[in-house]
This record gives structure tokens, C-alpha cells and sequence, in this order.
């Protein structure tokens, strides 16, 4: 009895796991989109915007983690603002426009130039790491251990960038 009771138990958590896994995995998504539509939206100089932002997309209203995945944090969402070559290759803006209304004079002097933000991406990284290095994924207390090493995917969305936090009426950099 012992015996197939610890089997049974086993074989609960380990399903209980692969569920938390699957929501995991589909919220890890769903976060990236909703960070990338509010990012393409706001002036990426507000730090208290940005972290505004990260929270809505974490769907918290204070700092925290996703409900069964406390490392999935503000910390470990990465906002990049990115320029567009002519052959349509996507890399980091450098330098950074003074603010968006400097972003579209930017863009009207050369479409395709470093300084003029095209795109927006947002991405899922261990938090601290330079290089975007993949969240691991931890089990719940450590009670069933996973076969694999598994990380939490980047779940990389990209987005055309949109206002990019100018308001209406607004002509100069403040």
C-alpha cells in the first residue's frame, strides 16, 4: 500500500508540474506581447512609465512575479529599441534619440539610419545577465526533480514602434 501510494504521489506532483510548465510556457508569451505593445507606446526615458509597464504586462499591480513563476519578474523582461538597415536587418538604435520627438526628426533625415527607432523588442532574460541569457525554470520547492534542464523561452516579440510616449502638440525635446 505504501508503495503504490508513493507512486501515486509521484505521479501527481509530476503532473502538477508539466501543467505549471504549460502555463509557463503560454504566459511567458503573453507577457512579451503585452510589454511590446505598451513599450512601443512610451517614452522609454519615464523609468517609472517603463516599470509601470513591466508590472501591467506581469499583470501585477505591484512589483512580484507570475503567479506560479515568481523569477518571471520586471527584472527578467528586456526592452530593446531597435533601427533598421535597408536590407531590413534589425540592431540596437545607437545612439539613443533625446527623446521621441527627436527620434522622428531622426527618421525623416534617414529612414534607415542607427539613430531612428523602427522596431521595438521584448524578451524574457535571466535577470543581471548582458548577453540575454535564458530564465531557468525551477520546479515548485524543488519537491519533483525534472528530467531535463529546462529554461523558460525568451518568447521574443518584436513591434513596429508607434508613438513612442510623444504626446499630442508636443514639438520639442523638454
Amino acid at each position: 500500500m505504501a508503495l503504490v501510494l508513493g507512486w501515486f504521489l509521484a505521479a501527481v506532483f509530476m503532473t502538477m508540474e508539466v501543467a505549471r510548465f504549460l502555463f509557463v510556457l503560454n504566459t511567458a508569451q503573453v507577457v512579451t506581447a503585452r510589454a511590446a505593445r505598451a513599450a512601443a507606446v512610451t517614452d522609454w526615458r519615464a523609468a517609472d512609465a517603463i516599470a509601470s509597464l513591466k508590472r501591467t504586462a506581469l499583470f501585477r499591480a505591484s512589483e512580484g512575479g507570475i503567479p506560479l513563476m515568481p523569477e518571471l519578474n520586471t527584472a527578467t523582461l528586456k526592452i530593446d529599441y531597435l533601427s533598421m538597415t535597408r536590407e531590413g536587418v534589425l540592431g540596437p538604435v545607437t545612439p539613443m534619440p533625446a527623446c521621441p520627438q527627436q527620434n522622428l526628426v531622426n527618421c525623416a533625415a534617414d529612414i534607415y539610419g542607427a539613430a531612428c527607432i523602427r522596431a521595438v523588442r521584448v524578451r524574457i532574460c535571466a535577470a543581471g545577465s548582458a548577453n540575454c541569457a535564458p530564465l531557468k525554470y525551477q520546479t515548485v520547492a524543488g519537491l519533483v526533480p525534472m528530467p531535463l534542464n529546462l529554461a523558460v523561452p525568451m518568447s521574443t516579440t518584436i513591434v513596429k514602434s508607434e508613438s513612442l510616449g510623444l504626446g499630442p502638440g508636443e514639438i520639442a525635446c523638454p
